[in-house]
Parts: structure tokens; C-alpha cells; sequence
């Protein structure tokens, strides 16, 4: 059986956790739902959990957090180091929101607080054809940031973009690291848990906040790209 090392990077409110689940149950079960023999393990940083040695893994996907990449906590140098290892041994591993800004980050790219605001509600994301993991042309995904990749690593190939986000879904040198911006995880009940966050908080005009929460009426293709990222990390399976 397939087994993925979840590496939790940021915590869901405990209201909201209640309600919607962790970061990593919202992974377990996107993942799940595309093939029920993955196992996993979670390693919870906000835990203070130590890293793994990347020589045990089979695959790991890294969540997404409230932190940002550029921040100065303890915990990020190391784990830029686990993603460089990870990646020089061409471990199968996945980036999603701040993952995919830690790996960019880690492998030489640059991310930071964008200029455009926070992107919340449902983007629709234009796909590189030909790309090898998502099909189509384009995608209609969830997401909830304010930070992004603004240049990917050399060797970096984007496949997912749009105006907003420009560099929303990285393919990596050597094929075995990828990462993508937007939440093919969340519920729209989490998203729209995401818009109110936001609100609360005064990140955003609540012109911008209404127009999210009113987008998330719009299906999403969340299981499309679930169902991508579960192929790439269990492919060597």
C-alpha cells in the first residue's frame, strides 16, 4: 500500500476544525476519495514534531499554513533543507498553498506578499497542455492567499496560471517534486469558512469578500487535480 507522509505546516481554527477537519484530514480524504489503499502519517510542526529522515519516506505532501515562507520562525530553514533533500532523491512530493511557496522558496525560486491582495473564493486557472498530470484546458479551483510564487526555481515549468496567480501550479526539474497554489482539498464549506476569516480580519475589501463567497456558488474541479496529485505521489508506489 501506498503510504504519504503528511507534513502539517499550519493549523485549522478549532472551531473551524470541527466543522470542516485539519489540514491533513481535508488531504486524507480528497486523497481517499481517489484511491482507498493510501495510508498515511502526519508530522505536525505546530506540534513541535521533529522532521522525519527522508531515507523511510515514500511520499510527502506539505499543507498549507498561515505563515509565510519569508517569516522568521525556527521551523522553516529545516524544512527547506528536508524539501531539498527530498528532492535531490527524487522522493515523490507535493506543495500545496504555503508547500508550494516553501518549495519554490527552497529550490531557489522567490514568493512573497503579492501587490494583488488576497485571491479567495473560486479561481479558474488556465492549464499548460500537454503537461502530463491535469487534463484539460482549464480548471476551476478553491483558494485562500495574499502570498505567492513571483519567480519559480530554474527548471521550473509552470502548468497552471491565470492572471491573478501567474505561476499556480510548478512542475520541477528532474519530475518528482509539484506544487500548486490553490486548495483542491477544501470543502466549500471551508472555503467559504476562508472568506469570512479574511473579512474578520479586515485583509480585504468587503466588496472583494462578497464577490469570493458568491463565486463559491460555481462548481469546483477540485476532484480533477485531487485525483492528479494522488497519481503523482503514488505513482512509483
Amino acid at each position: 500500500m501506498p503510504r504519504i507522509t503528511i507534513i502539517e505546516t499550519g493549523l485549522v481554527s478549532s472551531k473551524n476544525r470541527e466543522l470542516h477537519g485539519s489540514y491533513p484530514q481535508m488531504f486524507e480524504h480528497m486523497i481517499g476519495a481517489a484511491d482507498a489503499t493510501v495510508t498515511f502519517n502526519t508530522v505536525s510542526i505546530p506540534a513541535g514534531e521533529p522532521l522525519p529522515d527522508v531515507e523511510g519516506l515514500e511520499a510527502i505532501l506539505i499543507t498549507g499554513s498561515a505563515a509565510g515562507v519569508y517569516d522568521g520562525f525556527e521551523w522553516i530553514a529545516p524544512l527547506e533543507e528536508f524539501v531539498r533533500t527530498a528532492h535531490d532523491k527524487k522522493l515523490p512530493m507535493v506543495g500545496v498553498c504555503f508547500g508550494h511557496q516553501l518549495i519554490a522558496q527552497a529550490l531557489g525560486g522567490t514568493a512573497r506578499k503579492s501587490e494583488k491582495g488576497w485571491g479567495i473564493g473560486r479561481h479558474v486557472y488556465d492549464v499548460v497542455p500537454h503537461n502530463g498530470l491535469i487534463e484539460g484546458t482549464r480548471i476551476a479551483l478553491a483558494c485562500s492567499h495574499q502570498d505567492q510564487v513571483i519567480t519559480p526555481p530554474a527548471g521550473a515549468r509552470t502548468i497552471l496560471s491565470s492572471d491573478f496567480t501567474p505561476h499556480a501550479g510548478l512542475l520541477y526539474a528532474g519530475g518528482s517534486t509539484f506544487s500548486v497554489q490553490p486548495h483542491p482539498e477544501f470543502s466549500v464549506g471551508y472555503a467559504l469558512a476562508c472568506c469570512e476569516v479574511v473579512r474578520s480580519k479586515g485583509h480585504a475589501p468587503d466588496s472583494v469578500v462578497t464577490s469570493a463567497q458568491a463565486s463559491l456558488a460555481e462548481p469546483l474541479e477540485s476532484t480533477r487535480l485531487g485525483g492528479a496529485i494522488t497519481r503523482f505521489l503514488t505513482r512509483s508506489a
